[in-house]
Formats: structure tokens, C-alpha cells, sequence
């Protein structure tokens, strides 16, 4: 089992690379003037000015030694200290939100963060629930109703989903407004007795002992936890469903039913685990895809993740601040697949011997 994780550890860097050579690929197609932007904040004038900076930062060296200098940096005499570099922590300075990306993501990924784990849970656990419900009760009344469920919530657009329940909990009713927290708790959050330990929100406001900036944080969590798990829960009720009901169907099955086994003993002892392996990957994809931020649901519901600043760079062509957020979900998804693989090699002892 170790050799196996260290295996998959061993691989990541390598995939690391190949993401990190993609981006750079893609930043290389822009003008050595566009790609002053990585280093500096106020770009020059003068024509003069920039080739100045153009020769300063390599922009127009060879394409290996520009990839190296983008890693690591380039360490300038002047100064007497490295340049510029993504493992130096210098991702490059966001025109769209007018301040260094470094500072941009600290700010902005806590927020998606706090959405994407409150949200995983209900969406993984509750969508499992219904596909297992449904499997056990194979072309009954109940699992048409799933089945219906389940095509009306995978046919929903999510833009159409989010503005639906916007209009009718907020509009409407008053209940739960967009946000990520109300303007008293914003200043209350903002004054220097309230310290932000962890910049979860919800977690923060406990800590401090506030539990009234509690209660409104979760009211502005809830209609995008909503959305997201609605249209979650029909694809892991289609997959579990699907699952479920092919592996009811296989010989060691129908031998422990006939041991005498209960059925909740094959359901829960024999059958889930092995159905829960397509379910595995489903998960680690979507926590991940949270995680690298749900671009639609936060700028419907303005919410202040990482999804609605890409949008936000997107629509103002910051092309240096979406390759980062694109670097930046390359390298989530690259650390889910390590933690499937691993969850892989716990339900499924054959995996941990290939």
C-alpha cells in the first residue's frame, strides 16, 4: 500500500511540469509586451521604457530559458535579489482586480474553499443516498421518481437553476440573500477585534464568538449550496443508480444471498463498496471542480470566490490572471486524482497490486 501512494506522489511533479509547460505555452503566444504584465504593476509609456523592461526580464530569450526564468525567477544586479519566479511566489500582478495575484487568490480561495467543503458534503452523501434507494428498488415507484428527478436536475442549465431559486428565495420571499455576508457583519468583520483566523468565514465568526456573523454567513451559503447539489445530486443518483444495479447483478451477489445474507448485509457489506468506485472518481472530480471555483453560481449569487474573479478577468481580457487561476486548477485536480487513486487502493485491494 505505501509503495503504491509513493508511486502516485512520485508521478505528480512530473505532471506538475507538464501542466506548468502547458500554461507557459499559452502565456508564450502573447507579445512580450502583454507579458511585462507578470512582473510589474504599472506598465510604461514609452516605447523606450518597455523594451528597457522587455530586456530586463529575458521576455525575448529563447523559450526554455524564459520558462526557467517564469519558475524560478531571474535575479536582477540591481537590486541584488530574484525576479519574478511562480515558485518564488510571484504569480503577476491582476489588472482586472487591481492588486498582485498572490494577494487576489489569498482573498478570494477561502471563500471557495468554505462554499466547496459546506456544499460536498450534501451533494456526495445525498446524491449516493438516492442512487442506493433507487438501485434497491429497481423499476418500483420509487425509482421512477428518481429517474424523473434525476433527468429534470441534469437537464437543468445551472445559470437558469440559480436565477429560479434567486427569484423566488430572495426577490420574493427575503430569506436568503446573494453574498457572501450582510453590510453590518461585513464592518462588524472589518473592525480589529475580529480576527481572522483560518478567512472561513463561518468558522471565524465561532471562534470569535460571534455567532449572529454565524448565522448570516449561512444564510448566504444556502441558495448556492442549493444550486450546486440539485444539479449535483441527479448525476450521482444516475452513476450510483447505474452502479448499484450492475453490481446486484454479479455471482458473488446472488451466492451470499443464497448463504442466507441479509439483504441490507449484500447491500451495504458486499455490494456498495464496489459500486462506490465509479462514485470515488465522481466525487474527486467534483470536490476539485469546487474547489477551482463554480464560475456561474458565484457571480449569480456575487458571491466573492475564486470562480467570480476568473469571470470578472475573463470579461476584461486579463489573460495573466486566467492562466493563473487555470494553473491553479490544473494543480488541484492533479492532488484530487492522487487522493482518488488512493481511495482507489482502499476499496479495491487489486489496485494496490497492479
Amino acid at each position: 500500500m505505501l509503495n503504491y501512494i509513493i508511486r502516485r506522489i512520485m508521478i505528480m511533479p512530473v505532471i506538475l511540469l507538464g501542466v506548468t509547460l502547458l500554461i507557459f505555452g499559452m502565456i508564450s503566444f502573447l507579445g512580450p509586451n502583454q507579458r511585462v504584465a507578470m512582473y510589474i504593476r504599472d506598465l510604461p509609456k514609452s516605447e523606450l521604457q518597455m523594451d528597457s523592461l522587455i530586456k530586463r526580464y529575458g521576455l525575448d530569450d529563447p523559450f526554455l530559458v524564459q520558462y526557467w526564468h517564469w519558475l524560478w525567477g531571474q535575479y536582477d544586479e540591481i537590486t541584488d535579489s530574484y525576479e519574478g519566479g511562480i515558485l518564488r511566489g510571484n504569480l503577476g500582478y491582476s489588472r482586472s482586480a487591481s492588486q498582485p495575484i498572490n494577494d487576489l487568490i489569498a482573498r478570494r480561495f477561502p471563500a471557495t474553499a468554505e462554499l466547496a467543503l459546506i456544499a460536498a458534503g450534501p451533494i456526495i452523501i445525498i446524491g449516493v443516498w438516492l442512487g442506493i434507494i433507487a438501485a434497491k428498488n429497481h423499476n418500483k415507484f420509487i425509482d421512477q421518481v428518481a429517474r424523473v428527478f434525476s433527468i429534470l436536475g441534469y437537464s437543468f442549465p445551472t445559470f437558469v437553476f440559480a436565477l429560479l431559486v434567486l427569484m423566488l428565495f430572495y426577490a420574493k420571499l427575503q430569506w436568503f440573500p446573494p453574498g457572501r455576508m450582510s453590510t453590518w457583519a461585513m464592518l462588524a468583520t472589518s473592525k480589529p477585534d475580529f480576527i481572522w483566523y483560518t478567512n472561513f468565514l463561518t468558522l471565524d465568526s465561532l471562534l470569535n464568538g460571534r455567532f449572529d456573523i454565524f448565522l448570516d454567513a449561512l444564510r448566504h451559503l444556502i441558495l448556492p449550496v442549493i444550486t450546486l447539489s440539485y444539479l449535483n445530486w441527479a448525476l450521482y443518483l444516475r452513476i450510483t443508480r447505474s452502479s448499484m444495479l450492475e453490481t446486484l447483478q454479479q455471482d458473488y451477489i446472488t451466492t451470499a444471498r443464497a448463504k442466507g445474507a441479509t439483504e441490507r448485509s449484500v447491500v451495504n457489506r458486499h455490494a456498495l463498496p464496489n459500486a462506490l468506485i465509479p462514485v470515488i472518481t465522481l466525487g474527486g472530480l467534483t470536490v476539485a471542480g469546487l474547489l477551482s471555483g463554480v464560475v456561474i453560481t458565484e457571480t449569480i449569487f456575487d458571491y466573492p470566490g475564486i470562480g467570480s474573479a476568473a469571470a470578472r478577468a475573463a470579461s476584461n481580457l486579463d489573460v495573466i490572471t486566467v492562466l493563473v487561476f487555470t494553473l491553479l486548477t490544473g494543480g488541484i485536480l492533479i492532488v484530487a486524482n492522487l487522493v482518488v487513486d488512493v481511495a482507489y487502493a482502499f476499496l479495491d485491494p487489486r489496485v494496490r497490486l497492479s
